[in-house]
């Protein structure tokens, strides 16, 4: 294909989610065998090990969405018997579907930009790869702040 030809998005007007194309998964882990407990420093052995899934910002090259496959540790500390993760908010919040890169993203859009929810959602999918449903970016920009006035 000659540089400047027009290629059009072949995911265009699908509407249900479960049709999009399967995303290429990276594994990363975050399972460690002791880790020390935030209450007392404690070493704290590994109890079990859990798998989370996070969506990323795509590969444009393929054109495929990319899924990371987070494994990491749960631990047990016997002197204060408390339970917790390993730490993984360098990647993402906790309990979030999304990494911070594709938050950052997403806010930067709707209050940057000044793109409306539904307009950022198709940004992110057509330009990064990565489904966000409009309601979950509205969500992200309310509690980052007030979106800017035009």
């Amino acid at each position: 294909m000659p540089p400047g030809e027009y290629c059009s998005d072949l995911t265009e007007g699908i509407t249900n989610p479960a049709d999009l194309p399967k995303p290429r998964v990276v594994q990363r882990q975050r399972s460690f065998t002791h880790r020390p407990c935030p209450q007392c420093g404690r070493q704290a052995p590994r109890d079990k090990t859990f798998t989370r899934t996070l969506h990323e910002l795509g590969d444009l090259k393929l054109s495929l969405p990319k899924d990371i496959e987070l494994t990491y540790s749960q631990h047990h500390c016997c002197k204060c018997h408390k339970y917790f993760n390993a730490d993984c908010s360098q990647i993402a919040p906790p309990k979030s579907h999304y990494t911070h890169r594709v938050i950052r993203l997403a806010v930067r859009l709707v209050v940057e930009d000044g793109l409306p929810y539904q307009t950022a959602s198709w940004h992110l999918w057509r330009d990064h790869r990565v489904f966000v449903p409009y309601a979950t970016i509205q969500n992200w920009v309310e509690a980052a702040g007030k979106k800017k006035p035009r």
